[in-house]
């Protein structure tokens, strides 16, 4: 054993014994209970950055744990290659994406490799691969003859920067998620998959996801957006044209005073015809912000029509305006506006002097509806037969009466909507449709799969080359042999990241989307990533995995038993980002401290799901902790390997044998207890604690039992975030082979009991000593002992106690 510690050297060491005995290849045993721990797919950028570093060091010390525990652990890794930064880099560099994207999967497996992760490496996979998007294409296939994959022309949110569609969920404050760019509206033709038909099952399975941070099930029972209301059919005066609107207040009703639609809507593109004015506000409007949560603070614009609706329950006239605040894709396009009881819909009335008349009131306060509209519920006015209802009866009143005059129908709405999945950049999976003028829209055939994208092209322009490509898009018509053309969108990469997980179960197998083995692995048991995917990946995950689970391709419900969703790390206060200067190089760390010592500084320095403060020092500092620990090896290793391993036996253990193994089997029983609940950084403490501990014991034989034992638990405790020096020590001690074959240590219980327990004694309520007696003491022998220590003695000065009162296991108090 080398008298210095050298990471270099035991790293290497250890990682080239795990390769050499394929340690972490993990395979199906229906005698073990199975693991399965997952971390989210990196972006290979071609540097890992401490996110990934933390990341999957978490993962990793999960995985790690559960295999001392037993489990049979698959932690697997993958690429998710295709998309816009790998697209937008080459052209950049000038280089094919397909180039770029493969060197860097080189350079950050060895970067990964380099911190000792467990991975089974014979399970990689990479998203732009053929042999992986086949079978999303083949999905995509099933999908449509389903009809829950359809092609629709759609107003969408585009991205000037990165020209392509972005989802709802992929516009963060009206811009790009990842350009940053403003989004404009276009209407063009899309692609998209029916979610919206699992929208109850993935809002009320969330309910069964208990191992979920609560802000990851709220934020998608937000966006999912259940709501129950009312579809409320508006004739229009001198029209055959209907306005439908759907409403959750249906107890407001008679306090509408216009109704908006939404730009493209039927009304306002007919009063467009007659009006040049209106014509103009159309076109100034197409390119309006289509983020839903752009709405609250868009400045409020619109027009009358000139066409009237008609009041379905007092018959009265109602103008019809265009306004920009409302979006065609949600809903009906239309809204019922009640300026005393809305917001948006108050600032738009004063905007306009449109009349704004109070249906609700509070029910024991005064409002004044001139300053802001009254949304709360409360007391039914002005609203003839229905005065003096709650706000809950009137609510089902006013529907009762809509449905029964044919006015309106009950619904359950959702504020989801469709997943948009075309994108109109390169670098993705092809969608596998064919165009034929006779036959129209024609899956690609199975035997044709994969639709191949190809990969050695270096772009020149931030536009697909694939609509240029007459060898790409032009095909012949499966169904009848004329000339056809391929669809030239690509998917979105959400796509590709939403089955990852269940493809790692069977990546070899050629035949089919997955096999047998997916139901031995599945669900994920333990899954880490960001917030950030809260509502992106993590939801259309689910979805996808229901899809599966529909075509009979698994089993259960839901993909991700426990979910963790670690925090940032940060420098100075601020995200690091190369942007702000502030990266620190994990390769400049492990070349200058070793994987160990990073891996243990970011476990340390912050509890998983919070965010973690960059410190030069706190590196530093566990560097400083996997010296000592090795010296300490050093320094009790000769004499640990001289001496045969015996168990203890408690006859044969000190008072002070028993007092440091009772302080030694606490610290495993917290380090136990921190382990199942995540709390790693607490674990590292433990394991900080224990060698204080081992520390102070002296190395010689009487106590070599305790030491043995101590420094064995203190390896298996940090095996998990340190393991190349936990696997060197515990060999070159003779502890075993390959600590990763050993157990997690068991508490010793009946190291934690006592035979004596420490009791407070007061005299007339003064604190004045304490003493030890016997733990079966009862309470006249207690009551003894506290009587006869000469510092009690010394108070009473010949008194008589009066009273002597005995707190079990707390206190004795001497009453004179």
């Amino acid at each position: 054993m080398e008298k210095t510690y050298q990471p270099n050297i035991i790293e290497q060491a250890a990682q080239d014994y795990w390769a050499k005995h394929s340690v972490f290849n993990a395979k199906e045993d229906k005698n073990k209970e199975k693991f399965y721990c997952l971390s989210m797919l990196p972006y290979p950028s071609g540097e890992l950055h401490m996110g990934h570093v933390r990341n999957y060091t978490i993962g990793d010390a999960i995985a790690r744990y559960q295999r001392l525990r037993g489990k049979n652990v698959l932690q697997p890794m993958g690429w998710d290659a295709f998309g816009l930064p790998a697209e937008n880099a080459a052209l950049k560099h000038k280089v094919a994406p397909s180039q770029w994207t493969y060197q860097n999967i080189g350079e950050m497996r060895a970067q990964l490799q380099q911190l000792g992760f467990a991975i089974d490496w014979q399970r990689e996979l990479t998203t732009a691969s053929p042999d992986y998007y086949r079978w999303e294409q083949w999905l995509f296939t099933r999908l449509y003859k389903k009809g829950l994959a359809y092609r629709k022309l759609s107003v969408v949110n585009w991205d000037p920067v990165d020209n392509t569609v972005l989802a709802n969920e992929q516009v963060i404050d009206g811009r790009g998620w990842r350009s940053g760019a403003l989004v404009e509206r276009r209407e063009i033709p899309q692609w998209f998959l029916k979610i919206t038909h699992y929208a109850e099952e993935l809002l009320s399975e969330l309910k069964h996801l208990p191992g979920w941070p609560l802000q990851v099930r709220t934020m998608q029972e937000n966006w999912i957006g259940r709501s129950e209301g009312i579809a409320i059919r508006f004739d229009v005066k001198n029209s055959d044209q209907l306005v439908q609107v759907y409403t959750t207040r249906p107890d407001t009703l008679l306090g509408v005073t216009y109704l908006a639609v939404a730009p493209e809507h039927p009304l306002a593109l007919a009063a467009a015809e007659k009006n040049p004015a209106i014509k103009q506000f159309l076109s100034e409007h197409q390119h309006t912000k289509t983020a839903e949560s752009e709405l609250a603070t868009l400045p409020k614009q619109g027009l009358d029509t000139l066409f009237r609706a008609i009041h379905p329950i007092t018959g009265q006239e109602i103008p019809i305006w265009v306004a920009n605040y409302v979006l065609m894709e949600y809903g009906t396009g239309a809204v019922m506006a009640v300026p005393a009881h809305d917001e948006r819909d108050f600032e738009f009335a004063k905007l306009y002097d449109l009349p704004v008349k109070q249906v609700i009131k509070p029910q024991n306060a005064v409002w004044d509806f001139t300053q802001s509209a009254f949304t709360q519920s409360g007391i039914l006015f002005n609203s003839g037969t229905f005065d003096g209802l709650t706000t809950e009866e009137g609510f089902k009143a006013i529907i009762d009466h809509l449905t029964q005059h044919g006015h309106g129908q009950r619904q359950v709405h959702y504020r989801l909507r469709d997943w948009g999945i075309s994108r109109q950049r390169y670098w993705g999976t092809p969608i596998p449709i064919i165009y034929c003028q006779h036959c129209g829209i024609v899956p690609v055939p199975d035997k044709d799969l994969p639709v191949v994208l190809p990969d050695n092209i270096t772009l020149d322009a931030p536009v697909s080359p694939l609509k240029s490509l007459p060898e790409f898009y032009e095909t012949t018509c499966p169904h009848c042999g004329s000339h056809a053309t391929r669809e030239t969108d690509t998917f979105d990469t959400f796509m590709e990241s939403s089955w990852y997980y269940a493809r790692y179960t069977c990546p070899d197998q050629p035949k089919a989307m997955l096999d047998e083995r997916a139901n031995y692995w599945l669900p994920v048991d333990q899954y880490i990533g960001g917030i950030e995917h809260a509502v992106l990946h993590l939801l259309y995950s689910r979805f996808i995995y229901k899809v599966l689970r529909d075509e009979g391709l698994i089993k259960g419900n839901e993909p991700f038993t426990h979910l963790l969703t670690q925090g940032m790390v940060l420098k100075n206060g601020a995200k690091m980002s190369k942007s702000k200067g502030n990266t620190v190089s994990p390769r400049d760390l492990i070349a200058q401290y070793g994987a160990d010592t990073v891996r243990l500084f970011t476990i340390f320095a912050s509890p998983p799901e919070q965010s973690l403060e960059w410190s030069d020092s706190g590196v530093e500092g566990s560097y400083r902790y996997l010296k000592r620990l090795w010296a300490y090896a050093q320094q009790v290793g000769e004499f640990i390997r001289s001496q045969p391993a015996q168990p203890l036996l408690d006859k044969t253990l000190t008072e002070e044998h028993k007092s440091w193994r009772k302080a030694i089997h606490a610290i495993l029983q917290q380090a136990s207890q921190d382990m199942e609940r995540l709390q790693l950084n607490t674990v590292v403490s433990a394991a900080m604690k224990l060698l204080n501990i081992l520390t102070d014991i002296p190395a010689n034989v009487e106590n070599f039992g305790v030491i043995h034992e101590g420094l064995g638990i203190l390896l298996s405790i940090l095996a998990p975030i340190t393991p190349h020096i936990s696997h060197h020590l515990w060999q070159s001690l003779g502890y075993g082979e390959d600590i990763l074959q050993s157990s997690w240590p068991v508490v010793d219980t009946s190291a934690l009991q006592t035979d004596t327990i420490n009791l407070v004694v007061q005299v007339n309520g003064k604190l004045r000593c304490s003493i030890n007696v016997p733990a079966a003491a009862n309470e006249e022998l207690i009551q003894s002992l506290a009587l006869a220590d000469p510092r009690i003695q010394q108070h009473l000065a010949d008194k008589v106690p009066k009273r002597i009162i005995v707190v079990p296991k707390k206190l004795v108090n001497i009453v004179v």
